[in-house]
């Protein structure tokens, strides 16, 4: 065991255990990841004017005082509307110890829903992050930017990494892990590695026999339930698109695209990997709002070499064109204090471990 990283699921199941993470119902062992915990909404939705964060003198039940519209009971289910903003208050909490902090992000397939998720704290001053030795209640900000969702207590939106130091990979330790375990995967054959980060660039050009580069989600399509698998169909909520004679697309701002990456990657067990959400050095577009890789992904996957990330892909404010090849974000590596006695793929019902260019695990496949 190191000293130092972010803790995997045999040292999740111990905070539990130990009562630094609580909550109103039981954490059940299907909401405990290799190395996260997923967090589940609570029974009442606020409506708000506005997202917003308490800062270091308020609470987050203060500000919902201030901001908030109305509420929304969501014991039996309820419609979250496309272009609002709900605070939820969740059922988990935290008692973490000095030496612990956190790090949020939506779930998988929350992002590909393009569900803006982004978890507070009280006295918090950044989004998604848990300061070491913090005691108190969670709270998810939900946005549904393209289509309007039907939640229910219990749903599962956003997950929670904890860890212990600081655990990012260096540039020359990220260059010896990729000899090793062989991190990217690209037809350049070039590592991809720059700056103690990985470069993910996206693919344009499609198969060479269907073209096929991704979605686009239509305009005005009906609501989604968050917790329905393999129930939707996908024309009615996406169009295909195909690689044009020029191998590039104009992302306008109010369009939502599914798009891959050129380069498969691979995660190993005692490591993770997180996408940075938003990087203005390679353009104004916002991709992969859920950006974490679990430990194992694309790893031991049969008969390719890694695994395709997917990325979920919005203009920043104005149009913006993005070619062939462009670099849509960069991958941060991080070890784990120890191997996770579960890692990501299959065998834990991992849904997207060999995608190809993969919707939500909503839609039908």
């Amino acid at each position: 065991m190191r000293g130092t990283g972010i803790l995997p699921v045999q040292e999740i199941r111990a905070l539990i255990r130990d009562k630094h993470i609580v909550a109103a119902a039981e954490i059940t062992e299907d909401q405990i990841q290799p190395a996260s915990v997923d967090l589940r909404l609570g029974s009442t939705a606020y409506r708000v004017r506005a997202s917003f964060l308490p800062g270091p003198d308020m609470k987050v039940k203060e500000k919902i005082a201030a901001l908030g519209m109305h509420e929304v009971d969501l014991t039996g289910g309820a419609v979250l509307e496309r272009g609002c903003v709900y605070i939820v208050p969740l059922m988990e909490s935290l008692r973490l110890s000095k030496r612990d902090s956190g790090v949020a992000n939506p779930k998988s397939s929350t992002g590909r829903l393009d569900v803006f998720t982004r978890l507070i704290t009280d006295h918090g001053a950044e989004f998604d992050r848990v300061r070491p030795g913090y005691e108190g209640p969670l709270y998810a900000e939900i946005s549904p930017r393209t289509f309007s969702i039907l939640a229910r207590k219990g749903s599962r939106l956003n997950q929670l990494r904890l860890r212990r130091g600081a655990p990012a990979v260096g540039e020359a330790a990220l260059k010896r892990l990729n000899e090793e375990v062989r991190l990217v995967h690209t037809d350049a054959g070039t590592d991809n590695i720059a700056e103690g980060k990985v470069t993910l660039t996206v693919d344009l050009a499609g198969e060479p026999d269907t073209k096929f580069i991704g979605y686009k989600a239509r305009k005005n399509a009906d609501l989604i339930d968050i917790d329905k698998t393999n129930h939707y169909d996908a024309a009615d909520f996406w169009e295909p698109i195909y690689a044009r004679a020029d191998r590039a697309i104009i992302l306008d701002p109010d369009d939502f695209h599914i798009l891959a990456s050129r380069e498969a990657i691979t995660v190993p067990p005692d490591h993770a990997a997180e996408m940075v959400a938003y990087d203005t050095l390679v353009g104004e577009f916002r991709v992969h709002y859920a950006g974490f890789f679990d430990p194992g992904f694309g790893y031991e996957v049969e008969g390719a070499p890694g695994t395709r990330a997917v990325l979920e892909v919005r203009s920043h404010e104005v149009p913006f064109v993005i070619e062939h090849g462009q670099t849509m974000g960069r991958l941060v590596y991080e070890r784990l204090t120890g191997v996770p006695d579960k890692i990501y793929g299959a065998g834990i019902g991992s849904s997207y471990q060999r995608q190809g260019l993969t919707l939500s695990k909503h839609f039908k496949r």
